[in-house]
C-alpha cells in the first residue's frame, strides 16, 4: 500500500517507476501498443456501470462544492460519453504508430547517411481538472506515442478517473506492457501537484489542462518544461459578407452546444454594416436560447445587458456571451489581438479576401472560417483524442495528439567514414 501521508516519497516512487516504464515503452512494438489500447477500450465498455457509479460519487461531491452547471456538465459521464471514450481509444489504436517514423532522410558528400526519426519524449505529467475523460485521452495518446504518463486529475473527478484508469491498466496487462506506463496519482492532496512540477529527474514535460488558475500555477512553479493550454477566449467575427443562415447556425452551435468546453464561443464581433440584419437576428436567436448577451452599442436590444470592459477577454464557460460592433475585419483582428488567448478564433464570411486577411494576420493556434469553434478538438481533427490544445509556440501547438508527443533523434550511418 502506498504511503499517502508522505507525498514527496509517494511522488518520487511514482516518478521512478514511470521512468523505468518509459524506457521499455519506447521500443514496444506497434502491435503491443495497439493491443493495449483495444484491451483498454473493451475494459471501459465492460466496466461502464462501475464508471457511472464512481461518477455519481463525483457528481455528489461537485454539488456539495457548488460547482457551476457548466462544470457539472464537464464532470458528468453517461453511457453516450463512455461510448465516446471507447471510440476515442479505438481510433487512437488504429492510427499509425508515430514512433520511428522517418521525418527526413539524406546523404552527405562525406558518405554519411542521415535519418531524422520520431522518438518518445519520455515521461509526461498531465494535470487536469473536472473532465474525467481526459484520463482515457491522455493515457491513450501517451501510450501510443511510447511515453509513460503520470496523471493527476482534479479532485472533482477523483472517483471517475480512478475507475477509468483501472481499465487502462487492464489494457496494459493484456498486452504484457508495464503497468507503470500509465499511473494515476492516488490522492487529492495538492502537495502532489507541487512535487510533480519539480520532478526534473523523472518527468520530461508537464501538460496542464484546465482553467486559467491551474495553468498559471503550473507556469509559475514548474521546473519541468510545460505545454501551456491557456483559457479558450474564443471569438467569432461576422463579416459584412457573411451568409445569414451560416452565421446564425455557427454562432448558436459555437456558444450553446456545450458551454463548458474550451472551444465554446465567448465573444461575438459583428461588422457594423450588418447590425440591423444578421447582427440583431443572431442576438435574438441567442436570447431565445437562454444566452445572457452582454452587448455594446448598436447591438443592444430588448433582453440584452450592457457590456463592460470586464467582458472583453473573459472566458465565461456558461450561457453568457459578449457582443461588440466593429468597423471592419481589421478592427475585429485588433480586438482579438488585444483580448484573445491564441486558442481558437473564427470568421464567418463568403469573401475569400476577408478570410485570407483574417487567417494571415491572426496567430491563434486554430483559425476557422464558417465552422463552429466547438470543432477545436483533437478528435474532430482526426487525432482520435487530444491531451490538450497548446496555445504556446514551442514544440507543440493546437490539438496535441500522439505525433505531437514525440521529439526526434538523428540516426547517422557511415562505412568506416572519417572526417578530414
Amino acid at each position: 500500500m502506498k504511503d499517502l501521508d508522505n507525498i514527496p516519497a509517494l511522488m518520487a516512487d511514482i516518478g521512478a517507476r514511470a521512468k523505468a516504464a518509459s524506457a521499455e515503452l519506447a521500443f514496444a512494438s506497434a502491435e503491443r501498443k495497439h493491443a493495449a489500447l483495444i484491451g483498454a477500450a473493451e475494459a471501459v465498455w465492460a466496466r461502464r456501470a462501475e464508471i457511472i457509479a464512481a461518477n455519481a460519487k463525483d457528481l455528489d461531491h461537485g454539488r456539495d462544492k457548488g460547482l457551476s452547471p457548466a462544470m457539472m456538465d464537464r464532470l458528468m459521464l453517461d453511457e453516450d460519453r463512455i461510448c465516446g471514450m471507447v471510440d476515442g481509444l479505438r481510433t487512437v489504436a488504429e492510427q499509425p504508430d508515430p514512433v520511428g517514423e522517418v521525418l527526413a532522410e539524406w546523404d552527405m558528400p562525406s558518405g554519411l547517411h542521415i535519418r531524422r526519426v520520431r522518438t518518445p519524449l519520455g515521461v509526461i505529467g498531465v494535470i487536469y481538472e473536472s473532465r474525467p475523460n481526459v484520463t482515457a485521452d491522455a493515457g491513450a495518446l501517451c501510450l501510443k506515442s511510447g511515453n509513460a504518463v503520470i496523471l493527476r486529475g482534479g479532485s472533482e473527478s477523483f472517483h471517475s478517473s480512478g475507475a477509468i484508469h483501472a481499465c487502462l491498466v487492464d489494457g496494459l496487462k493484456s498486452a504484457n506492457l508495464p503497468e507503470d506506463a500509465i499511473q494515476l496519482v492516488p490522492t487529492r492532496d495538492r502537495a502532489a501537484v507541487q512535487e510533480l512540477l519539480t520532478m526534473t529527474d523523472s518527468v520530461d514535460v508537464i501538460v496542464p489542462r484546465g482553467g486559467k488558475g491551474l495553468v498559471g500555477l503550473v507556469q509559475r512553479e514548474a521546473r519541468v518544461p510545460v505545454f501551456a493550454h491557456l483559457e479558450g477566449i474564443v471569438h467569432i467575427y461576422i463579416d459584412k459578407d457573411a451568409d445569414p443562415k451560416k452565421a446564425r447556425e455557427v454562432v448558436m452551435n459555437a456558444k450553446t452546444r456545450r458551454t463548458g468546453i474550451c472551444g465554446a464561443a465567448e465573444c461575438l464581433l459583428v461588422h457594423q454594416d450588418i447590425i440591423d440584419g444578421i447582427g440583431h437576428d443572431t442576438i435574438a436567436a441567442l436570447l431565445q436560447a437562454g444566452v445572457d448577451v452582454h452587448a455594446e452599442g448598436a447591438l443592444a436590444q430588448e433582453g440584452t445587458s450592457s457590456a463592460t470592459e470586464e467582458d472583453w477577454g473573459r472566458e465565461f464557460l456558461d450561457m453568457i456571451i459578449a457582443a461588440k460592433p466593429v468597423a471592419d475585419v481589421d478592427e475585429a483582428i485588433a480586438h482579438i489581438r488585444t483580448y484573445g488567448s491564441n486558442h481558437t478564433d473564427c470568421i464567418i464570411t463568403e469573401d475569400d479576401a476577408a478570410a485570407a486577411r483574417f487567417f494571415e494576420r491572426l496567430d491563434s493556434a486554430i483559425l476557422m472560417r464558417n465552422a463552429s469553434t466547438q470543432f477545436a478538438d483533437g478528435g474532430e481533427f482526426g487525432m482520435g483524442a487530444e491531451i490538450g490544445i497548446a496555445t504556446g509556440k514551442m514544440h507543440a501547438r493546437g490539438p496535441v495528439g500522439a505525433a505531437q508527443l514525440t521529439s526526434f533523434k538523428y540516426l547517422v550511418e557511415g562505412d568506416g567514414t572519417v572526417r578530414s
